[in-house]
């Protein structure tokens, strides 16, 4: 990069000026950011943890500010985005509030169990989302899918059968590909 001289006719205090002028506008810019709509954030967050973007999108859960940060929305993003990351841990840490006070949220018990099952804490999966059963049960394939693998993986097999039976009825797609799961390896001898 070169350095230019200031060119001539121009004085230098209207080149600071100038400057000063970029640098205010700059930091109006800034300020104008951190009025930017809690929805907006989240859409943006989730936006970005779509894309993988998950530094992007812990920056923008960052920037909200005070107690919204607590609410239901923003910590079932936080949730979101510590399942992409594989930060089982935390899933548990935030999700489990979350589905006590508010189980009509399936996707919230389902992430609960999976970090769960993540962390090999399988019979504490299986408790989550026998919890949610009577909410979802009677039509979530994939509550039911999990809870076949965590059938199979505690040697229940009539039960994981059965389980499966139940995702496949309610979602065609879990036919294809379920004798790939590692946690249903022990059923593809049964079947």
């Amino acid at each position: 990069m070169s350095i230019r001289r200031v060119p001539s006719g121009v004085s230098l205090r209207a080149c600071v000026s100038c400057v000063r002028g970029f640098f205010r506008f700059l930091c109006q810019a800034v300020s104008l950011s951190s009025s930017i709509s809690i929805q907006k954030r989240l859409r943006y967050a989730q936006g970005y943890i779509g894309l993988g973007l998950l530094k992007e999108a812990a920056e923008e859960l960052a920037a909200i500010e005070g107690d919204a940060r607590q609410s239901m929305e923003v910590v079932r993003v936080y949730i979101d985005l510590a399942m992409e990351a594989k930060q089982w841990a935390r899933v548990v840490e935030l999700a489990g509030p979350v589905a006590e006070a508010s189980p009509d949220e399936e996707q919230v018990w389902i992430s609960w169990a999976y970090a769960l099952r993540e962390l090999q804490r399988i019979k504490e999966a299986e408790a989550v989302l026998l919890r949610a059963e009577k909410d979802h049960g009677h039509k979530s394939a994939i509550l039911n899918y999990n809870l076949a693998c965590y059938a199979c993986l505690q040697g229940y097999m009539e039960l994981a059968n059965k389980r499966l039976k139940r995702a496949i009825r309610l979602d065609k797609r879990f036919e294809d590909g379920w004798d790939k799961d590692p946690d249903l390896k022990a059923l593809m001898d049964v079947f």
